[in-house]
């Protein structure tokens, strides 16, 4: 079998991994293993062809991940709950430094906590949520 049959089984190989993986695992070593299949056709010693995939694939990874993973980050979509972040809601029950109190946010009911006493009837902001307990701060009356 030529060589270039081989790397091109190699990168549909890595291609599927990457398909059903969906973490930018293999995507260095499809695009690394994209040019060792060129290069395979022209030059006709394996080992500079697999020098150029290993290589290449991690000069890819070191220089690229860093940069695409924040990117993607950057763009992530936020689900139903991380929207309510910075939302302001009115609060239910008294919330103090040791007890839970409850938040209306949204239209629905959450338990939330704080650093300080908010009571029932003021305005609370969400500033994070912890498993699925909102933590909140007393708005402000200029806000």
């Amino acid at each position: 079998m030529e060589e270039w049959i081989s790397w091109l089984i190699l990168v549909i190989l890595l291609t599927l991994i990457e398909i059903m993986t969906i973490n930018l695992t293999t995507i260095w070593f499809v695009i690394s293993g994209i040019i060792a299949l060129i290069i395979s056709i022209f030059i006709d010693n394996f080992t500079i062809q697999f020098s150029v995939f290993v290589i290449g694939g991690i000069i890819l990874l070191i220089t690229t991940k860093p940069f695409l993973t924040k990117y993607l980050k950057a763009h992530k979509v936020k689900t139903n709950v991380d929207r309510i972040i910075g939302m302001t809601g009115k609060v239910t029950e008294n919330i103090t430094k040791d007890d839970r109190g409850a938040i209306k946010i949204d239209g629905k009911e959450w338990t939330a906590f704080a650093d300080h006493t908010i009571n029932k009837g003021e305005r609370a902001k969400v500033l994070e949520i912890k498993g699925v307990k909102l933590k909140v701060e007393k708005v402000k009356e200029e806000e």
